[in-house]
């Protein structure tokens, strides 16, 4: 009977067989291990940056609203309080650093203020010195490097009033303490100082200690009676922190999600790798299962026995991969504890319960997987045991007719949904275009012994001229099984395809935007001050620039039915050609308005009327705008509207980084404005769109490895099947680098299989998902180097897949492979 002995004795038995798939499984929990702790990681370094930033004061004062401000009076009322020792004001606003040449830089500083008293301070020095001299400044390290300063030097901004000066740059800022400052210039002032360059300044935040032995508590009971906070919030440091860091559930929850998912991928690949081995496990042991069945085992007893092993498997693996996870996440943890990260401690490894999890996961998988393989091995007669062909399968002819019939439907309704999504436009066209993958893709997969075979048929053409015997044995034995050559292509399709869809929409979305960004704004440039007045004499200097034209933009405000409504104006016939609606704006008349909605009951700035249908073209032009209209126009409604930002274009076939040097030229005397690159935007979002290709790449990475395990399994198990025959092949004069060229062509043609029909459709995936976002197939924005690449990588995964089944038959005595059953 299939006892709990039997099957110990039968699993150990087929230990070696069985032990790439469960490095498989061990693969797919350590990476769900992984995944969890690098999750929380991930997010736990983001909530400390966030508690670094409320800084080591005691006590914190905050306003409201995140755009509001502390009242001015508030730092004394606050200092007089009872358990109060000193109060250091945070100040805010925005500065204009230059570089050596005289420039302002592209985005404009944020001036934070620095506070006398060290105990108070909540930035974090880079190098050098603080900054407490009212002519001494410090600046993030991140600008001081990318303009040539160094502590010491001498650095050039203009005051608050517009005038050039210079400080003595003290230190640099390790802006890591200042998440809200991310992605800008940060220039730090003494308090006393910081009005003398800034503008726009607010405080956002008192920073208050106690007096020794009082309590925190009771001294912000008592600073919030004396302020009588009318908007105001007082906390203790542990109280800020938790209000800092609340937000971090929510991020771990997105984050974690996300992760999941790359984990439900290399998981359900390992599911396959785990049907398809004991698949071929079980039909090379027939005999011996008719016998079981002839000895009084019954149906239900082998379907056990079967689960039993595969029981057995899922919790031998799943505990190699908690120990694999475990010691990457400590392996991990010590090298990032070697590196400079600030504030930030880092600890990949995850809580005890997602140990649990991944054990419970793992044992799952491998159970749910051997189900089917089990279900084939209880329909084996007992006649089967006199010898003789039989196909254990675990559905009757009815059962397969159905579940083909719903495998074509569902890749022919797949088919049709890609169509419609393909030819649809808005939102429907992304829907429709990801359910249609979803669809033709479990159809591919439902039917791929069908359809991957022609693949590999094409794929052998070229093997079989090269390697004429070998590739020709290679090509015979892959066609000679095509539910087994299926199965083990299969798993590598699913990671390909998915990395491949990511790459190409991502490089198609991104790079249609950024085309977008680049070619179809109003121009090549902006011009914007923080005034929000251009000076004549700007726009004069660029006029004088052969290859460069300006254009004004004026704005004005009006209330209308009691909101603040902006109107900008700016001579079409100066902007870009490719910027949308241009050929509207320049067919307006005097009077008429361009606007990206229907004004409510009708109402509209007095004089304006406005035009059919709705335009872009006002956020364009200024981002504030609600309104485009004609520089006419706008002389008979607003006189006096000012010039609050230019556009500026290039004539002629002008290289964009010529023209930006002419601009600079033409701008030298003016430090008050700064320049907006469309182009530089344009780049920022194809390098973060990369980055989100990398970081996809390397979460499918662990589901390609599971699936070279599955391909190594598979020839592996394809040896022990054909001892007998690969004797022969010995015997007739076949040499062992022979047999060792097949095998090795044999796994690059499996796992090429894969690769080629999941880059087809990933292709096709992520054109038509890119295509519903962008409304343009984006065909030149393929990621080509990637593909190549992913091939390649395909190519190495057979070579490497091969080595242990060519060495084995390669080791192989061909008398006792001819004697082999």
């Amino acid at each position: 009977m299939a006892t709990l002995k039997y099957t110990l004795k039968e699993f150990r038995g087929q230990a070696r067989q069985l032990l790439l798939t469960g490095a498989a499984v061990a693969v797919g929990v350590a990476f769900l291990v992984l995944a969890v702790g690098g999750s929380g990681a991930l997010v736990g370094s983001f909530s400390q940056l966030a508690a670094a930033e409320v800084g080591p004061a005691a006590l914190q004062v905050t306003p409201e609203g995140r755009e509001a401000a502390v009242p001015d009076d508030a730092a004394a009322k606050a200092g007089r309080a009872p358990g109060v020792e000193s109060v250091a004001v945070r100040r805010t606003g925005r500065a204009t650093v230059l570089t050596p040449a005289g420039r302002p830089l592209d985005d404009g500083a944020v001036a934070l203020s620095l506070s006398g008293d060290p105990a108070l301070r909540w930035q974090l020095a880079d190098g050098g010195k603080w900054a407490t001299a009212p002519d001494e400044v410090m600046l993030d390290s991140g600008t001081a490097d990318r303009i040539g300063l160094a502590p010491g030097d001498r650095l050039d901004l203009l005051t608050a009033s517009g005038k050039r000066t210079s400080a003595l740059l003290t230190g640099t800022l390790d802006t890591r303490t200042a998440p809200s400052t991310a992605g800008q210039p940060v220039l730090g002032v003494p308090d006393g100082a910081i009005s003398r360059y800034a503008t726009g300044l607010r405080t956002t935040q008192l920073d208050l200690s106690v007096t020794p032995g009082a309590s925190p508590q009771t001294v912000a009971d008592a600073v919030r009676d004396v302020l009588n906070p009318d908007g105001l919030r007082v906390r203790t440091h542990d109280a800020s922190v938790q209000n800092a860091t609340r937000e971090s559930g929510t991020m771990f929850a997105f984050v974690l999600v996300a992760a999941l998912c790359f984990v439900l991928i290399a998981m359900a690949v390992a599911r396959m790798v785990v049907s398809n081995t004991f698949s071929v496990v079980l039909s090379q042991q027939i005999r011996q299962l008719a016998l079981l069945r002839c000895i009084g085992a019954s149906r239900t007893e082998v379907r056990r026995h079967v689960r039993r092993q595969g029981l057995l498997l899922g919790i031998t693996a799943s505990l190699v991969g908690l120990a694999l996870g475990a010691g990457a996440a400590a392996l991990g943890t010590l090298l990032l504890g070697a590196f400079d990260l600030g504030p930030v401690t880092v600890d990949l490894m995850p809580a005890w319960y997602v140990f649990a999890l991944g054990l419970l996961f793992g044992v799952l998988l491998t159970v749910l997987a051997v189900r089917a393989p089990a279900k084939a091995a209880s329909a084996v007669p007992p006649i089967a045991a006199l010898g003789g062909a039989h196909t254990a399968t675990p559905d009757s002819t009815g059962s397969r007719l159905v579940r083909h019939v719903l495998s074509a439907l569902l890749l022919g309704s797949g088919v049709l949904m890609l169509l419609y999504g393909a030819t649809a436009t808005g939102p429907i066209a992304l829907f429709g275009v990801t359910v249609g993958a979803i669809l033709s893709f479990f159809g591919v997969l439902r039917l791929a012994r069908w359809l991957l075979p022609p693949v590999v048929t094409v794929l052998a053409l070229p093997a079989r001229r090269l390697f004429g015997t070998t590739g020709k044995l290679a090509a015979q034995q892959l066609h000679r099984n095509p539910g087994r050559t299926g199965s083990a292509a299969s798993a590598l399709l699913v990671g390909v395809t998915v990395m491949v869809a990511a790459a190409t929409v991502v490089s198609t979305t991104g790079g249609s935007l950024g085309d977008m960004l680049a070619s179809r704004q109003p121009g090549a440039f902006a011009l914007v001050t923080d005034k929000k007045q251009v000076p004549q004499e700007a726009l004069a200097a660029i006029g004088r620039e052969k290859g460069l034209r300006a254009a004004p933009v004026r704005t004005a405000t009006f209330d209308v039915g009691g909101r603040k409504t902006v109107v900008a104006a700016a001579d079409p016939a100066l902007l870009n050609d490719a910027v949308e609606d241009i050929g509207r704006a320049r067919s307006l008349a005097d009077g008429e308005a361009l606007a990206p909605f229907t004004p409510k009951d009708g109402k509209a700035p007095a004089g304006l009327k406005i035009a059919p249908g709705m335009s872009t073209l006002p956020y364009a032009v200024a981002p504030e705008a609600s309104y485009f209209v004609t520089p006419r126009t706008m002389d008979r409604i607003a006189p006096n509207a000012t010039v609050t930002s230019a556009w500026v274009a290039t004539t002629g076939d002008l290289p964009h980084d010529e023209a930006r040097k002419l601009l600079d030229k033409a701008l030298l005397d003016q430090p008050t404005v700064r320049v907006q690159d469309s182009a530089a935007q344009a780049e920022f979002l194809s390098t973060t769109m990369d980055r989100l290709v990398l970081v996809a790449s390397v979460l499918l990475a662990f589901s390609m490895a599971i699936a070279a395990l599955g391909v190594a399994a598979t020839l592996m198990l394809g040896v022990d099947e054909r001892t007998r025959e690969i004797g022969m092949l010995r015997a007739i004069g076949l040499s062992g680098d022979q047999l060792r060229s097949m095998l090795t062509l044999e796994a690059v043609l499996l796992s090429l299989t894969g690769a080629v029909a999941g880059t087809a459709l990933g292709l096709v995936y992520g054109w038509l998902a890119g295509r519903s976002v962008t409304q343009s197939y984006g065909f030149q924005h393929t990621p080509a180097l990637m593909i190549v690449g992913l091939l390649g990588v395909t190519v190495l995964i057979g070579l490497t897949a091969a080595v242990l089944p060519a060495r084995r038959v390669r080791r192989m005595p061909v008398v006792d492979a001819l004697h082999a059953e």
